[in-house]
């Protein structure tokens, strides 16, 4: 009695498009594990009265996928920057508004891939009160803000592209309206 000796792999649509060998080799890549890097950010809800309305500063930049993504301001903290300093430091480079923290809104964090390695994120939102300054992108040394607006408190859900960032904006709602 004879015995049985591998199977041919199946034709489906994936293994006939990228052949046998292609696909083994893309199996392998995705069992090999990636190196980990933590990252840091700090950010804001900074908010105003204007008319009657609370209004927050957000910014538009695109993701890495080319996507236009509507966002809370946020970056890292440089040398020795307490979270809180980066917060306010990256708030007013990346909207060209000035605040002061008036409470912690908490952490969030999340994980994507880059090229080569994955990365899980950690940021850090204050509640900030807007005291000076206009709004622009133009003090962004990163250039990573394509543009910057006034967005009122109710109208944050449909405008935010962060599912996490919403989550924020709620607890920022729930502080300045008890």
């Amino acid at each position: 009695m004879a015995k049985p000796g591998p199977r041919r792999a199946r034709n489906t649509p994936l293994t006939v498009s990228l052949g046998i060998a292609a696909m083994r080799q893309n199996q392998r890549q995705w069992l090999s594990p990636l190196p980990t890097v933590e990252e840091v950010s700090a950010g804001g809800v900074i908010v105003r009265m204007h008319e009657g309305d609370v209004e927050v500063a957000i910014i538009a930049r695109y993701n890495r996928g080319g996507r236009l993504e509507w966002c809370l301001p946020k970056g890292h903290p440089e040398g020795e920057e307490t979270f809180q300093e980066a917060a306010l430091r990256e708030v007013e480079e990346e909207t060209g508004i000035a605040g002061r923290i008036l409470a912690p809104l908490g952490s969030i964090d999340y994980w994507f891939t880059v090229t080569g390695r994955r990365v899980h994120k950690t940021v850090h939102h204050y509640l900030m009160e807007a005291i000076g300054g206009e709004l622009t992108i133009e003090n962004d040394p990163d250039h990573e803000a394509v543009d910057v607006a006034w967005v009122k408190l109710g109208d944050l859900p449909a405008k935010l592209s962060f599912l996490n960032e919403r989550r924020i904006v709620e607890l920022a709602r729930n502080l300045l309206y008890g």
